[in-house]
């Protein structure tokens, strides 16, 4: 069922929801959580797909919040909320309202959200573009135990990352951080086959990935190894190599789909890695409320990384990167040697960073 209301208010939408269920003959209400997405009129439809098909596993009440921008300086004055509510085959298996704010209504979004949160529900806010650099901050985001960007949908994803880092609180969390979990696993249990010393490692993939610099920044620092971050044609991330004491492993995809998981003395293992829709990774993160500290470590130690190797990129001694990157792991609390599962650290050299330090 679809119902349009036109310059209407909160109160408004939250009878029409009523009547809506009422109607269908679902009068209770079987939702988990509230998911707001804030997002503009272009990327709306795809994001709303995308939590929607994520609805089958976390049923929830979706409120899309989309800020349209007013063309006169008289609608800019004037405030106006429109919605448009959907129960039952409509919107999943949950409800969902797209609500569109125009004139200065658009600057106190969380007024118009806040009556329609469900109570005694988590709620948790999604950016799937133009996410603020400090997501905790901002009013929408203030109202969730969770928020969740997306860098890899920025102009410059190394900068927000660093800006992220800078800005991180507890409940922050990036698609771009998802989309490499299958990879970490698989990592991980490479190396609990095998008894050995990591000495280095290789994360290629390509250019302004954001999820490449992640992944490197969490074998960085796990592994307290030199991590060499080095580009490809993709798509996406293509592949990591280790060079252990016991030969090396490497996982390598070249086609997005199927990869490769090589061991000396193993034979060679087909993976499936294939690269996963944006409905898959936002249930994936509706499925933990709590906050994510292997994200944020990895966020907050590999940044500093970057902007080391970056100097050395730019034409000084490359001794100094090694030497400083040696120094910050050392000043790093509880870092133990060099072995599968241990913290530690050290980025990758990366055309997107040296852009981003440079500005």
């Amino acid at each position: 069922m679809k119902r349009d209301l036109t310059d209407t208010t909160a109160s408004k939408i939250n009878k029409a929801l009523v009547e809506a269920r009422r109607a269908i003959g679902t009068p209770a209400v079987g939702v988990v959580l509230t998911l707001v997405i804030v997002t503009d009129e272009e990327n709306a439809y795809d994001a709303l797909k995308a939590a929607s098909e994520a609805s089958r596993e976390h049923p929830s009440r979706t409120l899309v919040v989309i800020k349209r921008v007013s063309r006169s300086p008289r609608d800019r004055t004037t405030s106006r909320l429109d919605a448009e509510v959907r129960v039952g085959a409509e919107a999943g298996t949950g409800e969902t309202v797209v609500l569109r704010l125009y004139g200065e209504v658009v600057d106190h979004a969380q007024s118009v959200v806040l009556p329609l949160l469900l109570p005694d529900a988590p709620v948790v806010v999604w950016w799937p573009v133009d996410a603020p650099l400090d997501p905790a901050s901002d009013p929408l985001g203030a109202l969730a135990q969770r928020r969740v960007t997306d860098s890899s949908m920025a102009e410059e994803p190394v900068r927000d990352l660093g800006a992220r880092a800078r800005a991180y609180a507890p409940g922050d969390t990036d698609l771009s951080w998802t989309r490499i979990t299958p990879w970490r696993s698989m990592l991980a249990a490479a190396l609990d086959q095998v008894t050995c010393e990591v000495k280095g490692v290789e994360v290629e993939g390509e250019e302004f990935n954001p999820s490449c610099e992640l992944l490197a920044m969490w074998l960085a620092d796990r592994l307290d190894v030199p991590v060499k971050r080095t580009t490809s044609p993709g798509p996406g991330l293509t592949a990591v190599r280790m060079d252990t004491s016991g030969g090396p492993i490497s996982l390598d995809r070249a086609d997005g789909s199927l990869a490769t998981l090589s061991i000396e003395g193993q034979p060679d293992r087909a993976v499936a890695l294939k690269r996963r829709e944006t409905s898959e990774l936002i249930a994936e993160e509706l499925r933990r409320l709590d906050p994510d500290d292997t994200y944020a470590s990895a966020l907050r130690f590999g940044v500093e990384r970057l902007v080391v190797v970056t100097a050395a990129a730019d034409g000084e001694d490359p001794g100094q990167d090694t030497a400083g990157t040696s120094r910050a792991a050392a000043r790093t609390a509880g870092a133990p040697g060099a072995r599968a599962g241990a913290p530690g650290a050290k980025a990758a050299k990366k055309a997107p960073a040296k852009k981003a330090a440079a500005k």
